[in-house]
């Protein structure tokens, strides 16, 4: 059986809000080619398909990005979890954003993988709570071949450093998603050599008296960010059973 293809892009360095359009754009045009399937007779769809370049099944990306400075809150989000003022940020460089995904306010920047999966989920299983778990599962095994222990933490969200260790629970991976006819958009956020300072300026994801890590925390030295987008990618298409293909944009 021939795995599902995925499109892979390493967008680089982008800002916030470019990345975010891109996301919106190829979200909206799968939402398209769905609703031209679901609405139209069978005989108009044979005609569409006679069209050169009309493609009406959906397509399965996964983007890669790293972010200058921003914090991003969730649509479910408290703004009192941002401590700094507008005026604050904008004096350190720092963008602000309220976004349309799931979760709190967090933190992106250099040094930390973003990934963007923008999947139909309706060709893999229509259970947002799975496909939450599988994208923890990535993280996950990705961090095991560092020998860091990665885990989950009882009804939140993300990746975990000894979660269940009063006192030593630290989040390594955030986790923020938004879907649109079980099309999925925005995604996971790994701090790998990440500035981790930039997190005492809010309450991660709303999260009060836990602590917030990197890779390079963890094992004590700079890890190499490509090497460490690799592996991401490769636990990706073993968790999704999957094919990444596709190169840098």
């Amino acid at each position: 059986m021939n795995k599902q293809q995925i499109i892979f892009h390493d967008l680089g360095k982008m800002d916030y809000k470019t990345a975010w359009d891109y996301q919106e754009k190829l979200l909206q045009e799968n939402v398209r080619r769905k609703y031209l399937v679901n609405s139209h007779a069978p005989e108009i769809i044979t005609e569409l398909l006679s069209i050169p370049d009309v493609e009406l099944s959906t397509q399965h990306y996964l983007l890669f990005v790293e972010h200058p400075p921003v914090y991003t809150l969730g649509k479910s989000g408290n703004i009192d979890n941002v401590l700094l003022s507008e005026n604050e940020m904008e004096e350190r460089g720092i963008q602000f954003f309220k976004t349309n995904r799931g979760g709190d306010i967090t933190f992106h920047g250099d040094q930390q993988i973003v990934g963007y999966p923008i999947l139909d989920l309706e060709r893999f299983y229509t259970d947002i709570g799975k496909y939450l778990r599988n994208l923890e599962q990535v993280i996950i095994q990705m961090l095991a071949e560092y020998g860091i222990q990665g885990a989950r933490s009882s009804g939140e969200t993300g990746v975990w450093i000894e979660p269940n260790i009063a006192g030593r629970e630290r989040k390594i991976c955030a986790i923020g998603v938004r879907t649109s006819r079980w099309i999925t958009m925005h995604g996971f956020a790994l701090n790998v050599n990440t500035d981790l300072s930039y997190f005492n300026n809010i309450i991660p994801c709303g999260i009060q008296n836990k602590q917030v890590t990197s890779m390079e925390k963890e094992i004590g030295r700079k890890i190499n960010f490509e090497e460490a987008k690799e592996k991401v990618k490769r636990n990706f298409e073993k968790v999704f059973g999957v094919e990444l293909v596709g190169s840098q944009q």
